[in-house]
């Protein structure tokens, strides 16, 4: 497992126990009746996260569709939805973006899919929305799945919107 990936999974832990942000700065202890980080989301969207965080590493491949040889951006994603709640998404990006309700940035919650102008045009990438401004994506070829900030100047240029295909 990767230190990345263990980190991420401890800062999860953490952030359902109350003690920590994702953001990495100490929160004050919440009130008994605040549900944990876990507790505010469906038990689909956690299922669709702990999948997602379970494929951190996998390799990125262009048209990837199988994590044992890799996995594009669209299939990842497919594959984490599929394998977590039995919801079967199609293959593209583009086509994922036409799906469920559209939701504004100040609205993401954990299992969101997120989208972002990458190849000059829209909708071209797409991740699944953390929490605390994070997303799990398979990003491009040479690197693999992994956690990223949405508050880096990068995707803050090309996001292009969010769609929630989960209660």
């Amino acid at each position: 497992m990767s230190k990345l990936r263990k980190a991420f999974l401890l800062a999860l832990l953490l952030a359902s126990a109350g003690g920590y942000s994702l953001a990495g700065h100490a929160e004050p202890a919440r009130k008994a009746e605040e549900p944990s980080f876990f507790e505010r989301y469906s038990n689909a969207a956690q299922d669709v996260i702990l999948k997602g965080l379970e494929l951190v590493g996998i390799n990125y491949r262009m048209g990837g569709n199988d994590p044992n040889s890799g996995l594009d951006c669209s299939s990842y994603v497919q594959t984490v939805y599929r394998d977590a709640i039995g919801l079967v998404l199609p293959r593209t990006a583009k086509e994922q973006s036409l799906l469920g309700e559209e939701v504004d940035r100040s609205e993401l919650k954990p299992g969101d899919l997120v989208f972002f102008n990458t190849m000059r045009r829209a909708f071209s990438h797409v991740g699944i929305y953390l929490g605390d401004n994070y997303f799990l994506h398979a990003p491009r070829a040479g690197s693999a799945v992994r956690v990223e900030s949405m508050q880096s100047s990068y995707w803050v240029q090309r996001y292009n919107g969010a769609r929630r295909v989960i209660d």
